[in-house]
């Protein structure tokens, strides 16, 4: 029977993956939270302009959805840069990994004001930007050494 051995380090990633999951379920309870304060029915996404306008709650609503449907949009890249990652690096694939789950709380917290540009405050760019950096750096750098050595 075939041996796969784990890297040193592989726990911090498995801990990291589980934090993005404790995210998307904390960002589906705000939006839930929001949904019910808005009065917005299933199965509708979003709130119509003229709710929002009529309503800052039905704005918030539209706010914390989308940064839960962004969060969604990334994930998949997520999670394919942090495995590539981890074959070559996996603390560096956890710390990045989790850094860029809390950006997305600062990010999910700043949209849910209701006021849109508070989504890119300085703690996101502060948490985001290293992350990404990071994790596609490490991707590239992962990915070139398997290439390299004709795995």
């Amino acid at each position: 029977m075939p041996t796969i051995t784990v890297p040193e380090g592989t726990s911090y990633v498995a801990a990291s993956l589980l934090s993005s999951v404790f995210l998307l379920t904390w960002q589906g309870i705000k939006v839930s939270g929001a949904r019910k304060e808005a009065n917005i029915a299933y199965p509708r996404l979003y709130a119509e302009k003229a709710e929002m306008e009529a309503s800052p709650a039905a704005l918030k609503f539209n706010c914390v959805q989308r940064a839960h449907a962004n969060t969604l949009e990334n994930i998949a890249s997520i999670y394919a840069m942090t495995f590539l990652t981890a074959l070559t690096s996996p603390p560096v694939a956890a710390g990045a990994l989790a850094s860029w789950v809390a950006s997305r709380v600062f990010y999910t917290n700043g949209y849910a004001t209701g006021d849109a540009a508070s989504r890119h405050n300085t703690l996101v760019r502060l948490t985001y930007i290293p992350a990404m950096l990071t994790l596609l750096g490490g991707s590239i750098y992962s990915v070139y050494g398997l290439l390299s050595a004709g795995i």
